[in-house]
């Protein structure tokens, strides 16, 4: 068994909810608390949110972890 990270970020928008609640209904769960800092570059909020899923089999590098 592995145990897969993924840190989801966009721009503070319905669109990064969107993104978390699509990944919570592929199995991920929230892992620590979100974040959210502002992107002078860009003149915006961007947030962030770790997750993280437990799959049967190894970890391997090459693995689409969206896709799990």
């Amino acid at each position: 068994m592995a145990t897969l990270y993924r840190l989801l970020t966009e721009d503070d928008n319905s669109a990064f909810c969107h993104k978390v609640s699509a990944a919570l209904a592929k199995g991920w769960q929230l892992h620590g608390t979100p974040s959210i800092a502002f992107d002078s570059s860009r003149g915006v909020m961007r947030c962030a949110q770790a997750v993280t899923k437990d799959i049967e089999g190894d970890y391997d590098p090459e693995m689409k972890l969206g896709a799990q």
